[in-house]
């Protein structure tokens, strides 16, 4: 089968790009030819220009449904795998896959089906008022981007895309990546008989060394909505435990990381291995449900537990009970996470057990071997083909 992937890049690596590339890999191993139509707002953003070509493109690209075209009919794909379309490809270009008679399947990475920010998270709290309005308005009544010009471009095109119906008439079958996802997406009105749940994928070691670690490890970009500034207050109240933030600094935080935290940057390959291999579990407070964070994987991997966030995909991903791959606090709370951060650094069996329990999981539900298999059982479906 020939796959052709759609995906406008968003102009930094992020853990979405990583999602794409590594489903490319993943049809690859499986047999299938796979090629690529990619755009990207590298070296737009920012700029007057560039801001109003996205907003303009966002609600309809005539380059982006040209070159759809002009792609379906050089490539001649089997099936067309949608990532994200914003703004320089548009919702638009799915016309053209349904007027070529090729089946698209969307990978589901975050909530701009639903919500025009993507995040479904107002003033630091989760919000779900555009899936229960039924509309955009809310988008540029509450401001939710901080920017009222940014506010009204995506709730246009957000807009442009529920009247035109581009993806409910286009898109055969939405691959949500957690069974949250899914369910919002049936709340919205999509046809949960055309909705799967395909979760986000790793290379799962067949061992790995155990190691109680020396820091209480952060891994993600600095930013609001990831929720850094929770766990650098609760590194504040304990300076005798040793933090250590791994990822790009998104707002002026310098004056506010406490002695006790070292922010190691943006790490990579070896060194990110390094960084995870010596923690002893990661964080994740993050104020927004997220999509499915692959940082959680990349802890399995070395038997690492981490503690999230009560709400979105994290409930099912980490768990709780007997089967519970870390701990959950109340999203938001700062002294909730504190104590969870405090019992699991103090209770070395108990950090231990949830480690081992992350890496079963990790073999048994998300590893690239499993994960390959749901996506071969999906493509290989002549009912939905």
């Amino acid at each position: 089968m020939k796959i052709l992937i759609v995906h406008n890049s968003y102009g930094r690596y992020s853990g979405e790009e990583a999602v794409v590339d590594k489903t490319a890999a993943l049809f690859r191993e499986l047999g299938h030819d796979v090629c690529f139509y990619r755009r990207t707002t590298e070296g737009v953003r920012g700029t007057i220009a560039g801001n109003l070509s996205g907003f303009i493109n966002g609600i309809y690209s005539p380059s982006g449904v040209k070159e759809m075209r002009e792609t379906l009919q050089r490539e001649q794909p089997d099936l067309v795998n949608i990532h994200n379309l914003y703004p320089f490809i548009s919702p638009a270009a799915l016309f053209e896959c349904r007027k070529a008679g090729i089946p698209v399947y969307m990978t589901v990475h975050n909530y701009r089906l639903i919500c025009p920010t993507g995040l479904f998270m107002r003033n630091g709290q989760p919000c779900e008022l555009c899936l229960e309005r039924g509309n955009e308005w809310s988008c540029i009544y509450h401001n939710c981007e901080h920017s009222i010009t940014k506010s009204l471009g995506y709730a246009i095109r957000n807009t442009a895309a529920r009247w035109s119906d581009s993806y409910k008439k286009c898109v055969n079958r939405f691959v949500c990546i957690t069974d949250f996802q899914r369910q919002k997406l049936t709340e919205a009105g999509y046809n949960t008989e055309r909705i799967s749940v395909i979760p986000n994928s790793i290379d799962a070691p067949a061992s790995y060394t155990p190691n109680d670690g020396s820091y209480i490890a952060y891994l993600g970009r600095l930013s609001y909505e990831k929720g850094y500034d929770l766990l650098l207050e609760v590194a504040r109240r304990h300076p005798e435990i040793p933090f250590r933030m791994a990822g790009a600094i998104r707002e002026n935080v310098h004056d506010e990381i406490p002695g006790n935290v070292e922010h190691v940057g943006y790490v990579t390959g070896q060194a990110l291995q390094d960084f995870i291999q010596k923690c002893r579990f990661i964080v994740m407070p993050s104020r927004c449900y997220e999509g499915f964070p692959m940082a959680i994987l990349e802890g399995a991997q070395y038997g690492k537990p981490t503690i999230g966030p009560r709400h979105g995909g994290f409930t099912e991903i980490i768990g709780e009970g007997n089967a519970a791959i870390g701990r959950l606090f109340r999203p938001g709370d700062i002294s909730d996470l504190e104590k969870n951060v405090i019992e699991l650094w103090t209770n070395i069996d108990e950090c231990r057990q949830l480690g081992q329990n992350a890496f079963g999981k990790l073999n048994q539900q998300y590893s690239t071997e499993i994960i390959s298999q749901h996506w071969e059982e999906l493509l290989q479906d002549g009912n939905i083909l």
